[in-house]
């Protein structure tokens, strides 16, 4: 299977699979910013599209607001939103936050990746804006 072709459930999965990876390696701690590059660079590595701090603009009335709305910590094959925190714990806003940028960009799919947490399980959290789920 090509990983262009990976459907946002498939990307989730590779791409928790290396948030793994990295915490197996690194464990909690550092900046956001550190866990942010490594992931993104693992994620080139598999061959896949990935847009890192992308400014992301809003439209309002069919017109461009001057000022971008936000920057995308990562943009996966432009169908999986990379939130990456390194915090003590996440808030509703951070859930909110992201689910914002998914309506913003049209993406169905986010994932908020907190390498701040002891076992990474509990650090992967996911967002959905209108996914269809597969039956199984």
């Amino acid at each position: 299977m090509l990983v262009l072709e990976l459907d946002e459930n498939e990307l989730a999965k590779l791409v928790v699979n290396i948030a793994f990876e990295i915490h197996v390696k690194l464990g909690p701690g550092l900046y956001e910013s550190v866990y942010e590059e490594i992931l993104f660079k693992e994620l080139v590595k598999c061959g896949l599209q990935v847009e890192r701090q992308k400014a992301i603009y809003l439209y309002w009335d069919n017109e461009r607001v001057n000022k971008y709305a936000f920057r995308a910590d990562l943009i996966i094959n432009n169908k999986l939103l990379i939130e990456v925190k390194s915090i003590e714990a996440l808030a509703d806003v951070h859930f909110k936050q992201v689910n914002t940028y998914l309506k913003v960009t049209g993406i169905k799919l986010g994932l908020i990746i907190n390498f701040n947490v002891a076992l990474i399980k509990y650090g992967i959290k996911r967002i959905v804006n209108g996914l269809e789920l597969k039956s199984t």
